[in-house]
């Protein structure tokens, strides 16, 4: 996996540069502003040497609001083959909800507490280069619980709430199982539900249905 980093503290960007490179990866880029990271990604483009995933802050330099989020719609519009994984201090709604809104391939936001937790950060960064999900779980209660149409989510039972929310979290049905202690049959049959009950028809792909779930709750 070639992996281009863009994070304005040079800490932690070496930190997830060891981080990456310990298990295998190639970091074959690290940025510190949302002008620079853009260049880069032009630059390796027009050489045919695109990276698998950018992982980048969404506040960075000069204004240390939004620069980072806008940098990856950015780059999400102009390279949709592209994975995008956004790192957020704290759960921001609007970013997510925009950073959301585009193409259903690979795309992530995580806390940056999230980093922590080694493994889950790593594989959150190959999911989302192969064209997965990775949303974090407070992330997702958020865009869940301030939804516009709770009549429509006081329809599901509480097994199927837990199953959507592990759903937009980017896990596939094996992991669900895994998770909920249940067979992988039964988590499918929760899938059928919430699609029906939520007037949605199942897309091929993990990331298609979580995008089209998470995208009818937020519209």
């Amino acid at each position: 996996m070639r992996v281009v980093i863009a994070e304005d503290s040079v800490l932690l960007r070496e930190g997830l540069t060891r981080l990456l490179t310990d298990r295998g990866h190639e970091v074959v880029a690290g940025v510190g502003d949302a002008e620079a990271l853009v260049k880069t990604i032009t630059e390796l483009h027009d050489q045919s040497a695109l990276p698998d995933v950018v992982v980048a802050d969404v506040r960075m330099p000069p204004t240390h609001t939004d620069e980072g989020v806008r940098a990856a719609v950015q780059l999400r519009k102009a390279y949709p083959e592209l994975g995008v994984l956004v790192l957020s201090q704290y759960v921001e709604e609007r970013y997510a909800t925009e950073l959301l809104a585009g193409s259903s391939r690979g795309v992530g936001y995580l806390l940056k507490d999230r980093v922590a937790e080694v493994r889950e950060f790593v594989d959150a960064v190959v999911r989302v280069a192969r064209g997965g999900t990775a949303l974090d779980p407070e992330v997702v209660a958020q865009l869940l619980g301030r939804s516009r149409k709770q009549d429509v989510l006081a329809g599901l039972t509480p097994r199927e709430r837990e199953v959507l929310a592990l759903m937009a979290e980017g896990r596939t049905n094996s992991a669900i199982a895994r998770q909920l202690v249940v067979s992988d049959g039964a988590v499918e049959k929760h899938v059928s539900n919430i699609f029906l009950k939520l007037g949605l028809s199942p897309s091929e792909g993990d990331h298609r249905r979580v995008l089209a779930v998470l995208t009818y709750l937020n519209s």
